[in-house]
């Protein structure tokens, strides 16, 4: 457990806008060895958050084949711009979204100028619901 006098693990960086295709094939790979160095063996949860100039985050992480994202219930707002990047006919239901991986360059595009900042992640739950109480 973390002393609250202990500086956070990891800490919010200020966005740059990802213009190309390359910027973002250039993101992924700083992205993916940030996470190498920085996520221990047995973590789990790990990912990025997007923190969005209008309000909201929205949590990824990629799996063999998929991303997933969780949005905050502040940046539902966003829902369209992952429709249309994704190419989907609707939205599914609840917070978590499961995307095929070859959108993520797209759905990098599409976002990156509304992020305010990003932020490595452990220990994010991804949809599935807090349990109350310690046990």
């Amino acid at each position: 457990m973390q002393d609250q006098t202990d500086a956070p693990r990891f800490r919010p960086v200020p966005w740059q806008a990802l213009e190309t295709p390359a910027d973002v094939e250039l993101w992924i790979a700083e992205h993916n060895l940030a996470l190498q160095e920085h996520v221990g063996r047995n973590e789990t949860g790990y990912g990025v958050c997007f923190t969005l100039a209008a309000g909201g985050e929205v949590y990824l992480q990629t799996t063999d084949g998929a991303l997933v994202l969780d949005l905050t219930p502040e940046a539902e707002w966003i829902a369209p711009l992952i429709m249309a990047a994704a190419q989907l006919d609707e939205a599914p239901p609840g917070r978590l979204w499961v995307l095929p991986d070859d959108k993520l360059i797209q759905l990098m595009l599409g976002l990156s100028s509304l992020i305010a900042s990003s932020m490595l992640v452990v220990g994010h739950r991804f949809g599935r619901p807090q349990r109350m109480g310690a046990w």
